[in-house]
């Protein structure tokens, strides 16, 4: 065989190898895309499920410290911490419409659509918390009212931002 002959044979093993190797990573592929795929589901949903997790935490502190601030009267008051987690889009107090009512209300973005957490209190709660509308840690003044700003004949614990 001349050296050319065997140049020919070179690059014939060389060319099947490399194809054996693409066919190679291409099975490899195909079956590791659908467990990727599944990871990243997987995940989405557990961001989700925590972000509902850490709002209904946080709709049971305020349920819980507009209670003890409710049970003292007229002029108690409060500061506390509130934990906003990811994907909260509205924080409603008292009822769905922002009245004095008996809820407080963490509506939560997930991949099933809009989420309502609540938390119940005996005490009738109103507030503005609009102007939380971001991921973070804000401090929130909430104080036993004799006559409630978003009802007059009605005493209740009302809640909003401090400044």
């Amino acid at each position: 065989m001349d050296i050319i002959g065997r140049y020919e044979l070179h690059k014939r093993k060389a060319a099947q190898s490399s194809l054996e190797l693409l066919i190679t990573l291409s099975f490899g592929l195909i079956i590791l895309l659908p467990i990727v795929v599944l990871a990243f589901i997987q995940i989405s949903s557990s961001s989700s499920t925590l972000s509902t997790t850490e709002a209904q935490q946080s709709a049971s502190k305020m349920a819980g410290i507009a209670t003890s601030v409710g049970s003292q009267g007229f002029p108690a008051k409060q500061l506390i911490l509130l934990n906003v987690p990811p994907d909260v889009e509205n924080i409603l107090v008292g009822s769905l419409n922002n009245t004095v009512g008996h809820e407080i209300v963490f509506e939560v973005r997930t991949n099933a659509g809009l989420d309502y957490v609540t938390a119940y209190t005996p005490v009738n709660v109103s507030g503005n918390l609009a102007s939380i509308t971001s991921t973070g840690t804000y401090l929130v003044n909430v104080s036993a009212q004799s006559s409630c700003p978003t009802n007059a004949g009605v005493s209740c614990v009302y809640m909003i931002p401090s400044q």
